[in-house]
């Protein structure tokens, strides 16, 4: 089995970052979400990786390279414009060849993994397994309607009156048998190749669909608050482990990981929290569910719930709470600083909040 993992995506919901980064690089618990969707393609035993990318191909090529790091064989694949998801399947027709693969969106977060899903497709080998999960609201997604033994009966994408609440969340099980299907379909009224219309055009053909549904935790990384909701759900699984330097001045209370080369003086972190490599914590106070990037700085401020990426830098700001510093980011104060929440602040910007 391969892999088309898909990281062509603009990320219109996360500006100000995905002006300067792709959003599929965007650090979930210190580590980028596509290294995550690698973890998790690997743990199915898969290690030849097609990469969908876009005009941000370089920058994810710089940070995955040849995917040796991550115990994978990386092939990237360019997508010149957003065409809809079967048009992925219809350009990486080469590398695909006649295997069956795993499409996986490359903002998606499952950490529970989907092994049960690819052990039922690989005993079977439906035309088609896709993973559903239960949602509140499934108008913004595609809907599968189940027979009583999980075959696919139906699927609409984002319909107005959903006849079911079990959406597609972004990994799909394929035989080749996909290829004439992407094939035969007509573009959507959005002018994308859907591939929610090439598993449908297979159910009806008559081929064997499925679906297996996904009861994890289940995250689509594509807004700040989803970020960090998912940075503080994979935080909570923490170990602890201090490979930096902790003064005798400073108190690490529960599951903190404090990274090589870090140093945190006279200072107070609480469990689950991240310290990154490189980074100088000084007379702060970090609370729980905060990860700290690499080569930060932060001074004589309170952070709690948030996220700083690399580089960044906080300075007396005494309540920061459920916030997003992107890189090589300032944030100071005009005074002593009050509780500030919800704060989100672009790469390489400076900020001066009110005291």
């Amino acid at each position: 089995m391969k892999a088309l993992v898909l990281a062509g995506g603009s990320g219109t919901r996360l500006r100000p970052f995905s002006y300067s980064m792709p959003k599929q690089l965007i650090p979930i618990a210190n580590t980028p979400v596509l290294v995550h969707v690698l973890d998790a393609v690997r743990e199915l035993g898969v290690t030849e990786v097609g990469v969908i990318v876009g005009g941000r191909g370089p920058e994810i090529e710089a940070v995955l390279g040849d995917g040796s790091g991550f115990g994978v064989r990386i092939t990237y694949i360019p997508q010149d414009a957003p065409r809809g998801l079967a048009h992925t399947v219809v350009i990486a027709r080469d590398f695909l060849g006649d295997d069956d693969f795993v499409m996986y969106l490359g903002d998606n977060m499952l950490p529970d993994g989907v092994a049960p899903t690819a052990e039922e497709f690989t005993r079977h080998r439906p035309a088609a397994h896709v993973v559903v999960h239960k949602v509140a609201d499934p108008r913004s997604f595609g809907v599968a309607e189940l027979g009583p033994d999980g075959e696919v009966l139906r699927l609409v994408e984002k319909p107005q009156q959903p006849r079911s609440d079990l959406a597609l969340i972004g990994v799909y099980f394929f035989t080749p048998a996909i290829h004439e299907a992407v094939a035969a379909i007509e573009p959507s009224a959005r002018g994308e190749l859907e591939i929610t219309d090439a598993i449908q055009w297979l159910v009806s053909s008559g081929a064997d669909v499925r679906a297996s549904r996904y009861e994890g935790y289940w995250k689509d990384t594509g807004k700040v608050e989803d970020v960090l909701e998912c940075n503080s759900h994979l935080l909570d699984g923490l170990t602890a482990r201090v490979d930096g330097h902790v003064d005798a001045g400073s108190v690490l209370v529960g599951r903190v990981v404090v990274e090589a080369g870090a140093r945190v003086v006279r200072s107070r972190v609480e469990g689950p929290a991240i310290i990154g490599a490189g980074t100088v914590l000084q007379d702060s106070h970090i609370g729980p569910h905060t990860s700290i990037g690499r080569d930060c700085l932060v001074t004589d401020s309170r952070l709690e719930g948030s996220i700083a990426l690399d580089e960044a830098s906080v300075t007396g700001v005494r309540g920061l709470r459920n916030s997003l510093i992107g890189r090589a980011a300032s944030v100071g104060t005009t005074g002593r600083g009050t509780d500030h929440h919800c704060l989100v602040v672009g790469d390489h910007t400076r900020v001066e909040v009110a005291a």
